[in-house]
């Protein structure tokens, strides 16, 4: 796969013939705007301006993105790219306190998760042949979508954290890139014969299932209730978000990128920080990095009770700050002086509005 730069180009009528093939009645088609579910508290509810959008690459599959600003002049941007089975909703409250701090927050959800374009059916089976989408994608959305005049900083949790630093070090220019929670220990290889028989690799990993209504606090992702229940409220008024277990190629495709990635770190170009939970690992081999850990934290800190997430969106907010001060000259890309991680040409459209889940 090449990483050199390319051309690009934005047609959204290309992008709506494509969407067009995607029929409102299909299984695989990507969701624009969710239903607010029941009951639920208010300072879960999308920040105030937040907007949909639509990425693709070449003819893969398109990712849905969001953003919200603050109410004064950004001091930076940040992208986040959130973990396996969450979605942009899971990501409004702390999106709305960084816009409060003054950040203008940007989600980009991978490839087939949230409300992005699936690749496999059913609707809820995460699967990839390959994260080489997921992290070019990761460099369009800085280069054609942020196009920062200001500080990037690049935020992955979980899952998206190890997409976040192969992005890095594959030529990603930002002022930062924060991990939280990586994961880089890789799936267990479903070791049985027929798991790589010709067809069945699109069949669930051994261990998923199909999704139910289990939050992240029954699953120990974290210890608040409240937060720990946002994810799986969205998609039980969402079906289209739904997320059950990945697919034996996805954990393959993974299980590469995870072991990519982490014998990489010494090549990250930017500083790093790392912020971990329970079973932290610190900096590994991160050349300039700073490592911060919560013992009695789970894996989604973005999701923890109060006081741990309350220090870590401080520390959030305080590296972004520290690294706010460089402003990018008309003109200047995120990737300049450097080779871009884009094998394609990126495609970006708004999303339809009034969009709706099936039942």
């Amino acid at each position: 796969m090449g990483w050199g730069p390319k051309r690009l180009w934005c047609s959204p009528l290309w992008l709506a013939l494509a969407l067009a093939a995607c029929k409102p009645g299909d299984d695989r088609a990507p969701f624009a705007e969710s239903r607010t579910p029941p009951q639920l508290a208010a300072r879960f509810f999308a920040p105030d301006g937040w907007a949909w959008g639509y990425l693709q690459l070449d003819d893969g599959p398109v990712q849905r993105y969001g953003v919200s600003a603050p109410p004064v002049a950004p001091a930076a941007d940040i992208l986040i790219l959130p973990d396996y089975g969450e979605t942009a909703e899971t990501w409004f409250e702390t999106a709305r306190d960084l816009n409060a701090r003054g950040f203008s927050v940007w989600v980009l959800e991978g490839v087939g998760q949230g409300g992005s374009q699936r690749t496999a059916s059913p609707r809820d089976l995460g699967h990839v042949a390959s994260f080489d989408g997921d992290v070019a994608a990761v460099g369009a959305m800085a280069r054609s979508v942020i196009r920062p005049r200001r500080s990037l900083v690049l935020l992955g949790q979980g899952t998206g954290a190890v997409i976040a630093a192969r992005a890095a070090e594959r030529g990603l220019m930002a002022e930062g890139l924060i991990l939280s929670a990586p994961v880089f220990a890789p799936p267990v290889r479903d070791r049985s014969f027929l798991a790589r028989a010709p067809g069945l690799s699109e069949r669930r990993a051994s261990g998923g299932g199909a999704w139910r209504h289990r939050d992240a606090f029954a699953a120990g992702l974290t210890h608040d209730p409240w937060r720990g229940g946002v994810t799986v409220a969205w998609q039980g008024a969402n079906p289209d978000l739904r997320m059950g277990g990945p697919s034996v190629r996805w954990t393959d495709a993974y299980r590469g990128l995870a072991n990519a990635a982490r014998r990489d770190l010494r090549l990250l170009p930017m500083p790093t920080l790392v912020l971990e939970g329970r079973g932290a690992q610190g900096c590994r081999t991160a050349p300039v990095c700073e490592a911060r850990s919560w013992p009695a934290a789970g894996r989604s800190l973005e999701l923890e009770g109060e006081p741990i997430r309350a220090a870590w969106l401080g520390a959030v907010a305080s590296f972004v700050n520290a690294r706010a001060l460089k402003q990018h000259p008309p003109g200047e890309s995120a990737f300049q002086g450097r080779s871009a991680p884009i094998a394609f040409a990126p495609t970006i459209r708004p999303a339809p509005k009034g969009g709706d889940s099936s039942q």
